[in-house]
C-alpha cells in the first residue's frame, strides 16, 4: 500500500509542478498545463488524504484543519484556472485570475510545508 501512496504522491507533485510551471511560463494567461495541473492536484490530494487517514500501516498523521484549508485553496485554484481558461477561449481575458491561480498554488505549498 505504501507504493500506491507514493505513486499518488508523485502525481500530486507533478500537478504542483504543472501549476507553478504553467504560471511561471505565462503569467498573463492560463494554459492547458496549468488547468490540468490544478485538476491533478485536487484529485490526487483527495486520494492522498483518504489513503493517509484510512490506512494505519502508512503511519501518517493528518491534521484535519490543515487539510480543509488546503482543500479550499485547491478548489479556488482550480476554479480560477477553469474560468480563466474558458474566458480566454472566448477572447475575454480577466487579467487577475491567472495571477490568483498561480499565487494561491504557491500559498498552498507554503501551507503544506510550513504548517506542522
Amino acid at each position: 500500500m505504501t507504493f500506491v501512496f507514493n505513486l499518488v504522491l508523485v502525481t500530486h507533485l507533478l500537478g504542483l509542478a504543472a501549476i507553478i510551471g504553467g504560471y511561471a511560463a505565462s503569467p498573463t494567461r492560463v494554459s492547458e498545463v496549468l488547468v490540468w495541473g490544478a485538476r491533478a492536484q485536487l484529485i490526487s490530494g483527495l486520494v492522498l488524504f483518504g489513503l493517509a487517514d484510512s490506512i494505519h500501516s502508512l503511519d501518517k498523521h493528518v491534521i484535519l484543519a490543515k487539510m480543509i484549508v488546503k482543500l479550499v485553496i485547491a478548489v479556488a485554484v482550480a476554479g480560477f484556472a477553469e474560468i480563466a481558461r474558458a474566458d480566454a477561449k472566448r477572447d475575454k481575458m480577466i487579467g487577475w485570475m491567472p495571477h490568483a491561480a498561480g499565487w494561491l498554488a504557491i500559498v498552498n505549498v507554503c501551507v503544506a510545508v510550513l504548517w506542522t
